[in-house]
């Protein structure tokens, strides 16, 4: 009787050890680098770089020290993963002078959080922080996402 109850375990072992362990070598650094959240400066960033690549999410404050910017990075990197899988860019420009030129073209206003498409449009502009959640609704209904998600891309 504990000889198929140890095979039982040994199996069950050998099956969680499997279902853990990545596909190949190559998958698990790469999806490692997708998870790490890494926002870009605003004054070096270039909106143009990003047309049809990536969805910029945008973060503007006054000062860095702006628990409205502080509490924004927060909620976007507790949901970074899925963010990540929707190719959005975190953008922050904390800076008024000199004004980069991300501030010149989106003139924000305080705290700010502009949510840009991949075709370099402004969708939408928040004066307070939004949870991740609410920015992925948002990117999930814009028209470009709709047909990633109904020719197969990542949810």
């Amino acid at each position: 009787m504990s000889a198929p109850i140890t095979l039982g375990f040994a199996l069950v072992f050998a099956l969680s050890a499997t279902l853990a362990a990545p596909l190949n070598a190559q998958e698990a650094p790469a999806t490692a680098a997708a998870e790490v959240f890494a926002p870009v400066d605003g004054a070096t960033a270039d909106l143009a770089a990003y047309v049809w690549q990536k969805r910029p999410v945008v973060v503007f404050a006054d000062s860095p020290n702006d628990p409205a910017f502080a509490e924004q990075l927060r909620l976007i990197e507790a949901r970074w993963p899925e963010l990540a899988a929707r190719d959005v860019v975190v953008i922050t420009d904390t800076t008024l002078d000199p004004a980069s030129d991300i501030r010149r073209k989106l003139r924000p206003r305080g705290f700010s959080l502009v949510l840009m498409t991949k075709d370099g449009q402004v969708s939408i502009r928040k004066p307070l922080p939004w949870d991740g959640r609410e920015i992925m609704r948002a990117i999930d209904k814009m028209p470009i996402r709709r047909e990633e998600i109904r020719n197969g891309a990542a949810r």
